[in-house]
């Protein structure tokens, strides 16, 4: 009680926050009649007179009011457009590192680039995400007009660019790219072999926009660069025959649509054994022998493909493949596939061609990839409702910033319905309604299905309408845009087109795009554009007199956000509005989620068909459902994070060791220290201490001393000795091995062997890395049975990953031990070898196996030749070698001196 009365006096603390940067607002509004009165060149001095600053020991901050100012002034000036002061604000939650919500329409791109400017000044690179290609290169080409104007450059980074122009676009003042280009790249840089082969330079500063879809809906998903393993395209095909047959008896399995897992009941096992066992794949007659391991996961993910995943909901066939569509966006994520052969499943129910499953080569999540800049911030329309896991994740708080005019949006309270039929039909004499009086109409559905069902119901209706979803996303933005036309009716899946202002009346821009592509510049153009203006003028007035832009809702979605971002795509900037839900019992959220069968009970007995129901009560009930399918989706989201943080540190010890490889100069102490390390892991293997000499394994050690340094010990002659230690063995076998690589080094050149070893160093810690992660992801699948014995998943995770790093850490040891003692040199003449992954150019193929578990024998590398008396001794070492063999002089015919 007491709270709710000092919040009516003083405002809640957002309030109190936001009116405690009124200061700085002003401060910013004291220099605008000053660069009022510079020119441009003078205005555009400025970044270089705050660069000067910035090199004298001045902090942001103590720039900020100047700063922010120029950069309203250079707006105004380049893009006719002058910030507000509540996006004043908003720019200084960004550079605080807070996220800023900002309702739709009130200019949130035009926020980002205060912050944006203040902190590219530092020259140590800014980058701006997106939730999609077309938003990344849309907005940085219409910001980068402000930010060339004031002499700072701007790149983009958009699929299938090559590593050049991506190194560029990292390398300038501003990059603007999506979460998964900039991820992608991350984890590609770490699996390169040179750093100058590297794209990205180290972190500074993010502004994520949409940042609840980024780092919120989209990071229960880990970005994850594999490659292909061993073709089991008939397993899958054979399990999915069998899966048809057990699913046409529900009596054989349970679904939980909830975590949308499929398990077979005793009858189902039964049945599925006889199945196999006719079709050929079971090995003896229980499933779950070990030697059925395989079968069983294929069995597995046949059953979740065939009962859990839809057609048209979670997927599309499109030109033979299976594309998975984003549960909250509705787009086709082209290139992405779900992990541990579940796509394989699906692509085997849907009879296409069935892609080799993959295996895991690096991945990490995206709360710990943008947690690796040192400050990040974030923008959207709704953020208010999952502020405590922005806090708890990424150290971040949700400032709500006012408006810049008051809402005018009414929003009606909800409508329930029987069955989707009678809800439908409701909606589209609704729409119809609308459609006659001219009032525009934008209809959010939950999935393709839903949204192609909608748009038959306006058919018979008579209603004109565009449909919006997966299949036609690569025009989402040119219809969206055109969603607040007179009469317009637009069926849009979720939130197709987000970051597309809708504006009423119709978007310029776009139109001019769509209607003007072919026409020259020229008078006709400019006549032809001004008569568009003056038709949008004239049709705004006509919208907003029938009442502004209608946002209908089909259904509830699991989590508040996504509805409350449909809802405002209405009454932008004080336009006038109106949205509305509708629902029914068979509404996925209702029939998963909601209230109990008392509810459904009540709704069917004391509802006649076709008829609706609204009350306050009933909204509560579907809040509080909702409310619970968030709670639930945040632990799924921090169990991911829990799990990927033990992954992190090791990620970290990798990247950095792999990183050190790269930059250094030589690597003689190193691998030094891994040859003293692998022989004292020997000595103690086979002679352990305290223990008599007539036990230790001589033989083996013999053996490991033949096989891993190259070299035959007298072992023999030393035992024979008297009160002969296991210290002293090592030592003596330090000696000889350090002696024999001596000598190795004195027959070779010294910088082709410092290549030799670092591309050695290289190729095996990504060669174990891989393994590492593929035995995490299995440990991942099993670790939860551990709770059946009373212990905490987690940290048996924890303990075991720690056990198998350290394992993972002894065989990159010990193989670079071996390859290095037992490889050998030889002198070829150079000719086009084909690339080897991880290694130079002067290894040949035959003699190198970079994706071996072990090496027999000697190794062999091929060297370049002894320079000819033809070849210009003075020609630069990394210029390309005259002979023509494509490689560097250094390398090539430079290499021997």
């Amino acid at each position: 009680m007491f709270g709710k009365l000092a919040k009516a006096f003083f405002g809640s603390s957002n309030d109190r926050y936001v009116k405690s940067l009124d200061k700085l607002v002003r401060q910013i509004a004291a220099y605008e009649d000053q660069l009022q009165g510079m020119s441009d060149e003078e205005l555009r001095d400025m970044t270089g007179k705050f660069r000067e600053e910035l090199a004298g020991g001045r902090k942001l901050d103590d720039l900020l009011p100047e700063a922010f100012a120029v950069v309203r002034e250079a707006s105004k000036r380049c893009m006719g457009m002058r910030h507000f002061d509540v996006q004043m604000i908003g720019g200084i939650v960004l550079h605080r590192g807070e996220i800023a919500e900002m309702r739709t329409g009130e200019g949130k791109t035009l926020v980002a680039t205060l912050a944006v400017y203040l902190n590219a000044l530092e020259g140590k690179g800014v980058h701006v995400v997106t939730v999609n290609d077309y938003l990344a290169k849309r907005d940085a080409e219409q910001m980068g007009v402000l930010y060339n104007f004031l002499g700072l450059t701007v790149g983009v980074i958009v699929p299938n660019l090559n590593e050049d122009e991506r190194r560029h676009a990292y390398n300038c003042d501003i990059t603007y790219a999506t979460n998964n280009e900039l991820g992608f790249d991350y984890l590609r840089d770490n699996m390169k072999s040179e750093r100058s082969q590297m794209v990205h330079r180290p972190f500074h500063y993010a502004i994520v926009d949409e940042v609840d879809s980024i780092l919120i809906d989209e990071a229960r998903t880990p970005l994850i660069i594999s490659g292909p393993t061993d073709d089991k395209s008939d397993e899958y095909v054979a399990v999915d025959a069998v899966v048809k047959q057990l699913i046409t008896d529900e009596t054989t399995f349970e679904a939980d649509e909830k975590s949308k897992n499929v398990t077979l009941t005793e009858d189902g096992v039964e049945k599925a054994e006889r199945l196999l066992e006719s079709a050929g794949l079971l090995h003896g007659s229980n499933l779950y022998d070990i030697e059925n391991t395989q079968i069983v996961h294929h069995l597995d993910q046949a059953m979740k493909a065939n009962v859990m995943f839809r057609r048209d909901i979670d997927y599309i066939v499109k030109d033979g493949k299976v594309v998975i569509i984003d549960e909250f966006t509705g787009r086709m994520m082209d290139g992405r596939r779900w992990s541990n052969g579940l796509h394989q499943a699906v692509e085997a129910k849907e009879g296409v061609k069935i892609e080799p499953e993959n295996q895991t080569m690096a991945s990490i999540t995206f709360q710990n990839y943008f947690r690796m800049y040192p400050k990040l911030s974030g923008m959207t329309g709704t953020a208010a409702t999952e502020a405590p896991e922005f806090f708890d994740i990424y150290k971040m708080n949700v400032v709500t910033i006012p408006t810049n005019v008051p809402v005018q949006r009414i929003d009606e309270e909800d409508e329930f319905y029987k069955n989707t039929n009678d809800k439908f039909a409701a909606i589209a004499k609704l729409i119809r309604e609308k459609y006659e009086s001219g009032q525009p109409v934008l209809v959010g559905t939950v999935s393709i299905e839903k949204s192609e069902l909608l748009s038959e119901f306006l058919t018979k209706e008579g209603v004109k309408h565009n449909v919006l979803n997966a299949r036609f996303h690569e025009m989402e933005a040119h219809i969206v845009a055109q969603a607040g036309r007179l009469g317009a009716v637009t069926i849009a899946t979720n939130m197709a087109g987000r970051g597309t202002d809708i504006k009423l009346g119709g978007n310029l821009e776009f139109r001019i795009e769509d209607e003007l592509r072919d026409m020259p510049e020229g008078a006709e153009r400019d006549a032809k554009i001004a008569e568009f203006k003056a038709e949008i003028d004239a049709e705004k007035e006509k919208v907003l007199a029938a009442g502004g832009l209608c946002v209908i809702g089909t259904e509830r979605h699991e989590s508040r956000r996504i509805d409350n971002q449909l809802r405002g795509r209405s009454g932008r900037q004080g336009d006038p509005g109106l949205s509305k839900f509708y629902l029914c019992l068979e509404d996925d959220l209702l029939r998963i989620f909601g209230p109990d069968t008392l509810f459904a009970r009540m709704m069917n007995s004391n509802l006649a068909d076709g008829e609706a129901i609204g009350s306050k009560w009933l909204s509560k009930a579907i809040e509080t459902a909702q409310k619970k399918v968030e709670a639930r989706n945040y632990d799924q989201r921090k169990q991911v994070v829990e799990y990927d943080d033990v992954m992190n540190d090791q990620r970290k010890v990798i990247y950095d060791q792999r990183a050190d490889i790269m930059d250094a100069e030589v690597m003689d102490e190193v691998v030094a220290e891994m040859r003293h390390d692998t022989i004292n892991a020997m000595v103690s293997t086979a002679c352990p201490a305290g223990t008599y000499p007539e036990v230790w394994d001589v033989d083996g050690l013999a053996e490991n001393v033949r096989t891993t340094l190259g070299f035959d010990a007298p072992l023999g002659e030393w035992l024979a000795q008297d009160g002969i230690e296991p210290e002293t063995l090592e030592e003596r076998l330090v000696e000889m091995a350090d002696a024999h690589m001596a000598d190795k080094l004195s027959r070779n050149d010294p910088e082709i062997w410092r290549q030799v070893e670092k591309s050695v160093m290289l190729e095996r810690l990504d060669h174990y890395w891989k393994e590492h992660l593929a035995t995490l992801d299995a440990l991942r699948q099993v670790v939860f049975l551990r709770a059946y014995a009373q212990k905490t998943p987690i940290n048996e995770y924890k303990q075991e990953a720690f056990g198998l790093f350290e394992r993972m850490i002894d065989h990159i040891r010990n193989d670079v031990t071996r390859i290095l003692c037992t490889a050998e040199l030889q002198f070829a003449q150079p000719q086009p070898q084909p690339e080897l992954p991880q290694l130079p150019d002067f290894l040949t193929t035959g003699a190198f196996t970079p994706s071996g578990n072990a090496y027999g024998g000697e190794q062999t590398f091929a060297a370049p030749p002894v320079p000819s008396t033809d070849i210009d001794p003075n020609i630069p070492r990394n210029a390309p070698c005259p002979c023509g063999s494509g490689q560097k002089y250094k390398h090539c015919h430079g290499a021997v001196v």
